[in-house]
């Protein structure tokens, strides 16, 4: 066992506006975030992060809502803009001195680290985002959108396993994988998440004066499903060409050394040559 598998972990909690933020802090090096998607958390990048932090100081956390990030009120339909601010707080706090960072987020959390870039370009040096849900990108947007609706009246009228056997169109019709995590956050997820998140309109404009910064990406696994091609089009409009990870969506939970080990490779290739 190498020894950035026994890496110790720091656990630590974070107060920010309506909620209480569960992180974990592991490794030395330059600062990674990790912004976990949809129904996720921490957990879910327990492998990666371990051969990770081999060459980074790497922060997971639970989004607000999510397992121990636990909300201080009663659920309510949440915003992009909220969470890059919880992102935001949390890397002031553990990166002193405003040490630049990297961010790896991944489906919904890719939209959370895209708004955090274009609102936090002072802090962040290289944020990779893949397959995020921006639907609202796609000349078919208002399809997904009713989509989206109707998954989410399946949620209400059967309940949480026949939603998800509904969302799994967009994954290509294949069963949800059953991801490591600290709580099953599906209930809140379909509620609460799905809806505003796959509705979100990132602000291109704002994108673009930061595009250098920007690594669009995807999974091998799913280039032909419909999750795929938002990425597409931001990598477009950015000027990008997406950059593909092992396996499909989920890619860092079924092979979490591999998809770790090609995100270092990412990280310390030449960024983006449009942008600043």
């Amino acid at each position: 066992m190498s020894w950035s598998v026994m890496a110790a972990v720091e656990v630590g909690r974070l107060a920010v506006p309506g909620a209480s933020l569960h992180y974990e802090v592991r490794g030395t090096g330059p600062l990674l975030l990790l912004i976990a998607a949809g129904s996720s958390d921490a957990t879910v990048f327990e492998e990666s992060a371990a051969v990770l932090a081999a060459r980074h100081r790497v922060i997971s956390y639970d989004p607000r809502g999510n397992s121990r990030s636990v909300l201080h009120g009663p659920p309510v339909d949440q915003r992009v803009e909220v969470h890059a601010d919880d992102a935001a707080r949390l890397i002031d706090h553990v990166a002193a001195g405003g040490e630049p960072v990297r961010v790896f987020g991944s489906c919904s959390g890719g939209l959370a680290a895209l708004e955090l870039t274009m609102g936090r370009p002072d802090r962040i040096q290289r944020v990779v985002v893949h397959e995020p849900p921006a639907m609202a990108l796609l000349p078919d947007a208002e399809e997904h959108r009713a989509f989206f609706e109707d998954v989410h009246e399946v949620f209400r009228q059967e309940g949480v396993t026949a939603a998800l056997d509904r969302l799994s169109a967009i994954f290509g019709g294949s069963p949800a994988p059953a991801l490591p995590r600290a709580h099953d956050n599906s209930t809140f997820f379909l509620a609460h998440v799905m809806r505003p998140f796959t509705r979100h309109v990132p602000d291109l404009t704002a994108l673009e004066a930061v595009a250098g910064r920007v690594v669009t990406a995807g999974g091998e696994a799913s280039r032909t499903y419909a999750v795929h091609r938002p990425v597409v089009a931001l990598a477009e409009r950015l000027g990008h060409r997406p950059v593909l990870f092992p396996g499909g969506h989920m890619g860092y939970a079924k092979d979490p050394v591999g998809f770790a080990g090609r995100l270092i490779e990412v990280l310390a290739a030449t960024a983006p040559s449009r942008g600043r």
